[in-house]
């Protein structure tokens, strides 16, 4: 029986009959009494309220404490192009994930369209009824569009976590493992193979965490990234604020000497490139199920190795970031999501396991109960020194 068959007595998809999620009410409704406060009569009073003043919404309804997890399918996991109904369980589960570990409400939405402009005129349309927006599983380039427009269009924040949510814990990640081998972020050499979604975020991060972009070099499937090639669109923009070496070629010189490879790609990368590194390196190859490297080949030449699984140390996981980063966004009233709060999460997630770093622990455990409120409360206040908070 193929993995993707149902089996009734497979323990995933016994797990999953009828979902994973489920709607419950917070106000009891035993009394007639209880019905007309929270439906009619009484609901008109309030409806009035908010529609004499919108901002009222989010004390009087979920807005606050509710995001929707959007996504149009095609990008999904590692499964790719698998469309809305199949990428539900997955959306399922991130709504699991937010509840959780930070205490917001998600609501999957899977949108039945791939037009850019279809999926931003929906998710407009629908964003009265959330406090933020994730946006999940959608492949580049349209992803950057997606989450530009509607950044620009919504006085809520957006979030493309498959961008950022990686991008900040791996900022975090390096943190640590800088700290452990007594090195600056400044004084780096940072190879990054992948210049997709999470490519283009973990370059960007990287840099606004202090990394320093002349000593950055990206790689796509053709190569070096620069000046030499003809680009356009989020590769272009690469090449103009990295690479100043001029370096051409493969991974491989782009690995030559570097002291860091951050491994978004789910390309192979020969151990001979990794071991043209510089002594005492740092590898996160975080291609799941199969990583860029295999991290015991990795560990022969590196001092420092994390991927993107769970059986394996250093796991760099996606909901370090993503439900603190709304807790914070969501309880700051913010508008939107800027650079230096997702950064303050980066500091905030490495700081969680600072005082005991190892080789193997650079990041805390996904299912470490201090890193969401942490995340949380350093989202918050860069907001407010932002100037994006509303409370």
């Amino acid at each position: 029986m193929s993995s993707s068959t149902p089996d009734p007595a497979d323990p995933v998809f016994r797990l999953h009959v009828g979902g994973k999620m489920a709607v419950a009410s917070t106000v009891p409704l035993t009394s007639r009494e209880d019905l007309s406060l929270a439906y009619t009569p009484g609901v008109a009073r309030v409806c009035e309220a908010i529609a004499a003043d919108p901002a009222l919404v989010d004390t009087y309804t979920w807005v606050s404490h509710t995001v929707a997890v959007v996504t149009d399918g095609s990008a999904v996991l590692g499964l790719g192009n698998i469309g809305p109904r199949a990428a539900l369980p997955v959306m399922e589960g991130k709504a699991v994930l937010f509840k959780q570990f930070a205490g917001v409400d998600a609501v999957p939405v899977c949108l039945d369209t791939q037009d850019v402009d279809e999926i931003v005129a929906t998710v407009k349309a629908l964003a009265p009824s959330f406090g933020g927006i994730n946006l999940e599983d959608i492949s580049a380039p349209r992803c950057f569009e997606v989450e530009r427009r509607l950044d620009e269009a919504l006085d809520i924040p957006v979030f493309h976590d498959d961008q950022h949510g990686t991008a900040i814990v791996v900022l975090a990640a390096l943190r640590n493992a800088a700290t452990l081998l007594n090195r600056k972020l400044g004084d780096l050499r940072v190879a990054v193979s992948g210049a997709g979604a999470a490519g283009v975020a973990v370059t960007k991060m990287l840099i606004a965490g202090g990394v320093d972009p002349d000593r950055v070099v990206v790689c796509d499937s053709r190569g070096i990234i620069g000046r030499h090639r003809e680009l356009t669109g989020t590769k272009a923009e690469l090449a103009e604020i990295t690479n100043a070496e001029g370096r051409q070629g493969d991974i491989t010189e782009a690995l030559r000497d570097a002291d860091v490879l951050v491994g978004v790609s789910g390309g192979q990368i020969p151990e001979a490139a990794v071991a043209g590194m510089a002594p005492g390196g740092i590898v996160f190859a975080l291609a799941n199920p199969t990583p860029e490297v295999h991290p015991e080949v990795a560990a022969r030449h590196v001092a420092v190795v994390a991927t993107g699984r769970s059986d394996y140390p250093n796991q760099i996981n996606n909901v370090l970031a993503f439900p603190g980063v709304f807790r914070g966004a969501l309880d700051a009233g913010a508008t939107r999501i800027t650079d230096s709060m997702k950064v303050a999460a980066a500091d905030a997630i490495a700081g969680v396991v600072a005082e005991s770093l190892t080789a193997d622990a650079i990041v805390p455990s996904p299912l470490d109960p201090r890193v969401a409120p942490a995340v949380a409360e350093a989202v918050a206040e860069a907001a407010r020194r932002d100037g994006v908070a509303r409370r």
